[in-house]
């Protein structure tokens, strides 16, 4: 799912003429690249950094440390990371003819996959670190500094839960009312087109002590909605409180205990591990949020079969059934891969009727793209470019009309709105409706952070425009 998102010295200076700023006053530049993983993720280097004496900064020209947090999702994703590196190395070099270093590090999956072959092709590059190795930066920085180029992706996924860095109160305020919370990385699906197993690594589950008091310091810290995160993140589970196992759906629930939080959701999900619990929580709990990522990736039982997606589409359908008789007023949000190898016009047409039977109120969709190392990339029958644009142009057309329809079915309704940020044009606020819409209020109608009424009066491109109720 994407988002919607970064020394060496002058050879012919002195040592002793370099301009090495303080440890205090560094500054580190993320770009991120990817999914609400990598944000997170983005977020956890930045913290663990500061405790190195690394301030964020926006601005890429005064980073003493530039970090470009990738994605291996899509080819076009890893060819940007090269891209972006080639203009980050002319950077480089002209800090180096001022005498200042500037140390260029990539992470994430694109680091996991191809590791020393990024410092191969981009030699500006210092540090390569894994997506669970993050914890581990200042140690990985300080040989980085010293000369020497770093390759760091071995890892155990439980070393990062165990050892995450905390973020100051005060810097999780600045961060807003809204926050991002991983409690499960990795999948142990394996469909073919997904190279996720091989750069997250398997299945794992972080402790529920561990989510429950990350997120007693987010609502401390004036947060007023939480997204739990993982790969497959319906498929967490873990020892509970009461020493029980327990599931997401129950986990849920322990967050609407905790006070100040009111709004929970929750991505990315597998229709395989949406169990009675979960489905229970959408109908029982009031702040869960009645909106839902349920990716199907196709509506062809055939093409389902050769992306080891293990259901079939009338399994999906009837999945749909049951969380909507749980939760009348459930939104659904997809994923959709067009032009999988093998593909055909009635292939294609299958996903089509899906959609139209599903009614979507917003979905991702993608035209395939094969990932070295995926048994996709080796299938036979690969589905010509043309023909992948053309289809993915009238899907895209068919979820455009069902989430313009949606937005329009609100206009005259009152909603809960979450009050989070200034709006870009003077005068205004943004708000997030229950189902992830941005809402555009005046400022008047509510401090960041406060949950008001309001009545939708009309719909934007991709958002709502109301006045207080």
């Amino acid at each position: 799912m994407e988002l919607n998102t970064i020394e060496r010295d002058d050879l012919g200076a002195a040592a002793e003429d370099l301009v090495v700023p303080p440890a205090a006053t560094r500054k580190v530049f993320v770009k991120t690249y990817g999914c609400q993983m990598n944000v997170y993720d983005s977020q956890r280097m930045t913290d663990a950094l500061a405790i190195d004496g690394y301030a964020a900064t926006d601005a890429i020209g005064e980073a003493d440390l530039v970090l470009l947090n990738t994605c291996h999702i899509r080819e076009k994703a890893a060819e940007k990371v090269y891209s972006e590196l080639g203009r980050i190395r002319e950077l480089k070099a002209e800090r180096a003819k001022a005498g200042r270093e500037m140390l260029v590090g990539v992470a994430g999956c694109v680091a996991q996959a191809e590791g020393a072959e990024i410092i191969r092709r981009s030699p500006a590059v210092d540090l390569v670190i894994g997506p669970q190795t993050y914890h581990r930066l200042p140690a990985v920085l300080a040989k980085a500094r010293s000369g020497e180029k770093i390759v760091e992706t071995d890892y155990a996924v439980e070393d990062k839960f165990e050892h995450l860095p905390q973020p100051k109160r005060a810097e999780l305020i600045r961060r807003g009312v809204t926050a991002f919370l991983t409690v499960q990385e990795g999948c142990d699906k394996f469909c073919t087109f997904c190279v996720v197993p091989y750069t997250r690594g398997s299945e794992v589950s972080r402790p529920v002590a561990q989510i429950v008091a990350e997120a007693e310091r987010l609502a401390d810290a004036g947060v007023r909605e939480v997204t739990l995160l993982g790969q497959n993140v319906n498929a967490w589970h873990g020892r509970g409180e009461d020493s029980e196992e327990w599931g997401l759906g129950r986990l849920l629930f322990r967050l609407a205990e905790i006070p100040g939080l009111a709004r929970l959701r929750y991505t990315t999900s597998h229709p395989r591990d949406m169990d009675d619990e979960l489905i229970a929580a959408h109908r029982d709990l009031p702040a869960l949020m009645p909106y839902l990522h349920l990716p199907v990736q196709s509506g062809s039982d055939r093409i389902l079969k050769a992306m080891n997606r293990r259901h079939m589409a009338k399994d999906y359908l009837t999945l749909i059934d049951r969380i909507r008789a749980a939760r009348n007023d459930i939104a659904l949000s997809g994923d959709f891969i067009v032009g999988f190898p093998g593909e055909t016009e009635a292939d294609f047409e299958a996903t089509m009727q899906l959609v139209k039977d599903v009614n979507y109120a917003s979905a991702f969709s993608f035209k395939y793209s094969p990932r070295p190392g995926t048994p996709g990339a080796e299938m036979n029958d690969q589905v010509p470019e043309a023909v992948k644009d053309e289809r993915l142009q009238r899907l895209q057309a068919l979820l455009l009309k069902q989430q313009r329809h949606f937005g329009a079915s609100l206009v005259g309704r009152t909603i809960d709105t979450l009050v989070e940020k200034p709006g870009r044009q003077a005068g205004q606020k943004v708000g997030r409706s229950p189902w992830l819409q941005p809402v555009i209020v005046d400022e008047k109608a509510g401090e960041i952070g406060d949950i008001i009424q309001v009545r939708i009066t009309k719909t934007g491109y991709n958002s709502l425009f109301a006045e207080l109720a």
